[in-house]
């Protein structure tokens, strides 16, 4: 039995942050049927690289779906709608404010057809507001949350994050908030509308370099792999390549100073708290850089590791991926020849599961209209669905 088995989601939403929730609803067992247009989802043409007709940017979030192709410019579309809608407990959608309302699938619509509905919301910026009609990318939505201006190289130029935080992050705001619905329906026996946006999720996101502006009035500036508030907290270079220190606390630090030949550090008034080290965080750095130079990294990494202290080299992604940890914790795993990275929920009672490799485009429309009782036949013949 799986934590959500019986749930059933219609996934509306395209691209990452809609399809990211429904997919880490169908690993914990809804069964999540994919509604696509007859194009797709634009991720299935976001590629190389390819397997067959499967893109890797597709297959990062549509795992463990069902696909079904429709036409929802077509009113005939709605008796299908309907029928999927009557039967589901959650719609996830991430149309520009309006499209939705316009095609018949806003939740007004939906929740008088089946009130025990959650319907989720997901926009770039809001669905109200002067905004609300923006097109919501997680590029755009880092450059005006405030993350680019706070990520890269202290006096370069401002740079995004590789993968699409934002997206990510929104689509993991709108699976607590499906789940806290979910959990309220049980109470009250309705359904109602969650909404996330991008941007919100960016602002919350901020955290404590947030917090801090709000504190201080005064602008946060990069600090590229160094942290703000903490040091050392950042990478160094041994003599062959980079690495990672994070020395988050006073017992940490003490252990740094032995471990680098400095135990004097320990009562140096500049550096005996973290406090005082962030005032002199050029300092600190200049003389542990100084250190570490001198030899190579699999030597510091083993003697901080055996006094505690956290440390890491900076891995590729595929060495990432390919690591002795990622195979021991299962990260990685193959569907039907599409190889996966695993879901990171962990549940001893109600475990994830893989059934199914990213859909086909349309590959379940028949199956499901059987289902739903309803005949293929006709509606592929009026191009409502195929």
């Amino acid at each position: 039995m799986t934590a959500l088995s019986g749930v059933k989601v219609l996934d509306l939403s395209r691209v990452l942050a809609g399809p990211w929730c429904g997919q880490t609803l169908a690993d914990l067992g809804a069964d999540v049927i994919k509604v696509e247009s007859f194009d797709g989802d634009d991720t299935r043409g976001m590629g190389p690289p390819y397997i067959g007709a499967i893109s890797a940017y597709f297959s990062c979030a549509n795992r463990n779906k069902r696909s079904i192709c429709i036409d929802l410019h077509k009113p005939e579309s709605r008796e299908v709608i309907h029928a999927l809608v009557a039967q589901a407990d959650i719609v996830i959608e991430n149309f520009r404010t309006g499209t939705a309302e316009r095609l018949g699938v806003g939740y007004d619509a939906l929740s008088a057809i089946n009130p025990r509905l959650i319907y989720c919301s997901i926009s770039g910026y809001g669905r109200t507001g002067p905004d609300a009609k923006r097109a919501g990318y997680d590029y755009a939505v880092q450059a005006e949350g405030g993350l680019m201006a706070i990520t890269g190289a202290r006096d370069g130029a401002p740079n995004k994050v590789a993968v699409a935080v934002v997206d990510l992050a929104t689509g993991q705001n709108a699976v607590i908030a499906i789940l806290a619905a979910l959990q309220q329906r049980h109470h009250s026996g309705r359904g109602q509308q969650v909404a996330v946006s991008l941007f919100d999720t960016q602002l919350t996101w901020l955290a404590n370099i947030g917090a801090g502006v709000l504190f201080t009035g005064e602008d946060a500036p990069r600090y590229g792999n160094e942290h703000a508030s903490i040091v050392p907290y950042q990478d160094f270079s041994a003599s062959d390549q980079h690495f990672v220190l994070t020395v988050a606390n006073e017992k940490l630090w003490h252990a740094l100073c032995d471990a680098v030949g400095h135990p004097e550090w320990i009562h140096d008034p500049r550096f005996e708290s973290n406090s005082q080290r962030v005032l002199h965080r050029d300092l600190v750095t200049a003389n542990l850089q100084a250190i570490f130079s001198t030899q190579p990294v699999a030597y510091w990494l083993q003697a901080l590791s055996n006094r505690g202290i956290p440390c890491a080299p900076i891995n590729s992604v595929k060495q990432a991926l390919h690591s002795p940890l990622a195979k021991a914790n299962g990260n990685v795993l193959e569907v039907d020849g599409i190889p996966l990275v695993a879901s990171p929920l962990k549940l001893s009672e109600s475990p994830v599961s893989y059934h199914q490799a990213p859909p086909q485009l349309g590959e379940h429309s028949q199956t499901i209209l059987t289902e739903l009782g309803l005949d293929y036949g006709h509606y592929a013949a009026l191009g409502v669905v195929k």
